[in-house]
């Protein structure tokens, strides 16, 4: 879907949201996300890799935002490198890199950059990182929110400083409110916000406020409880909150501030309507990466002896390696091994000849209009129209294989519906073999 909308940027127009939508939708009305916007003319250089490329280079560029934080001052230089090696292990980031591409991912990756800049005092570059940050995605400015109330307590003895971050808070939350009671509505078909999933809390941010408000402690107890009763959600919250214990979130205690940016991770995560969303997997825990490798390490720095703080760092980068493997290896919350195991050949390789796939996918002309199967899509997806299989409607090509999951069917559906379709006079069989391509009966 995203890959289609650079598409679409590059030729300056909307995107339509077709490629995983049946009727047409702004994909702006989706997730208010303008990077790709910003990364679309990239598309005509690096193809349909573009969004994996770019996503991989930020987070490298998130560990070096770390390192450059701490090496800034003398005092905490020492260990620049044990920070952010704790950046580039932590299970959030592995999770987000194997699963797929979000625009979240790219703004975490800058808060340690945002941090820097605050640090050094440089406000007008910091500023330029505000507007960057808030305009990846529209949840990120109510994190944003808070990430900037902690640091105004991290540098309240400093006044312009902190009155700078109180501003830019109150300026998040106010782009927050335009964003989704505002504009992502104009671009909707309903006119709604869609991503309202907290049924707990109410049917709209203000009735989630109240509830908040008037239900602390029953509230409190959502954070650790299937709060849904879905027969899968047993003990996926405790995993995440056993998982970040082990990565080091207790020396947060020492500096609070670094707790309270994470309060909207941990209600968006654990007050949503699905459980997949308060696990370990997805891009769903990549916003934990900047500030505990930032907030672990500045205590860290306030340990008198050097020797002691190199230890520490050490045990904790080991406890955090443990939690990432813990990840890879056996997690209560699904994930798909093969894509986050590196260390497996099941991680690089299929049970057919993908060379040969490449081959026959780019036989299908350039401007034709197609229906694929979710994992073929991507590379397909730089073209005017194209859906995800099962939708078809005025596709020109079909392409599909049993060899792949049959998301967003059920395998007994998806099998009834390509035997279907290959025994069809509307269509004609041109390739069966890794995959199955169809072509429509002109």
């Amino acid at each position: 879907a995203y890959t289609n909308a650079l598409y679409d940027y590059s030729h300056f127009q909307w995107n339509d949201s077709t490629a995983f939508k049946v009727v047409e939708e702004n994909l702006l009305a989706d997730h208010f996300d303008l990077y790709l916007i910003i990364f679309s003319p990239l598309s005509l250089i690096f193809g349909t890799y573009t969004l994996q490329i770019i996503q991989i280079i930020f987070l490298l560029l998130g560990g070096i935002g770390v390192y450059a934080y701490f090496k800034s001052e003398e005092k905490t230089s020492s260990f620049a490198i044990f920070a952010a090696v704790y950046f580039y292990i932590f299970f959030g980031v592995f999770a987000a890199v194997s699963y797929d591409y979000h625009s979240n991912v790219i703004a975490a990756a800058l808060i340690p950059w945002f941090f820097l800049f605050v640090k050094r005092k440089k406000i007008l570059f910091a500023t330029f990182l505000i507007v960057l940050i808030l305009i990846s995605k529209e949840n990120v400015s109510l994190w944003f929110v808070f990430i900037c109330l902690g640091l105004s307590i991290e540098y309240r003895k400093t006044p312009y400083i902190r009155n700078f971050l109180i501003l830019a808070s109150v300026f998040s939350g106010l782009f927050f409110i335009l964003i989704t009671s505002v504009v992502m509505p104009s671009f909707s078909n309903i006119g709604n916000y869609p991503h309202f999933h907290y049924g707990f809390l109410g049917e709209n941010f203000s009735e989630a406020i109240i509830h908040l408000i008037s239900h602390p402690i029953e509230s409190f107890k959502v954070l650790f409880t299937n709060h849904i009763n879905h027969p899968n959600g047993d003990f996926v919250k405790l995993e995440l909150h056993l998982l970040l214990i082990i990565s080091g979130l207790p020396f947060l205690i020492k500096k609070p501030q670094y707790i309270l940016m994470l309060v909207p991770i941990y209600f968006q995560k654990l007050f949503h309507d699905n459980y997949n969303m308060w696990g370990i997997g997805g891009q769903y825990s990549i916003e934990f990466a900047p500030i505990l490798s930032i907030g672990i390490f500045s205590v860290l720095a306030e340990f008198k002896k050097r020797k002691q703080i190199k230890t520490i760092s050490i045990v904790v980068i080991v406890l955090a390696l443990g939690a990432t493997i813990r990840t890879m290896d056996n997690s209560v919350s699904y994930t798909n091994k093969s894509t986050i195991r590196f260390y497996q050949s099941s991680h690089y390789s299929r049970d057919y000849d993908v060379q040969n796939v490449h081959v026959q996918l780019n036989k299908i002309p350039k401007n034709a209009i197609v229906s694929a199967q979710s994992p073929f899509l991507p590379h397909l997806a730089l073209r005017d129209n194209i859906y995800q299989f099962p939708i078809i409607k005025d596709a020109e090509y079909i392409v599909f294989s049993q060899k792949e999951n049959s998301y967003p069917l059920t395998k007994d559906e998806f099998l009834s519906k390509t035997s279907l379709l290959k025994n069809s006079n509307e269509w004609e069989l041109i390739y069966d073999d890794e995959i199955v391509i169809l072509r429509k009966v002109q």
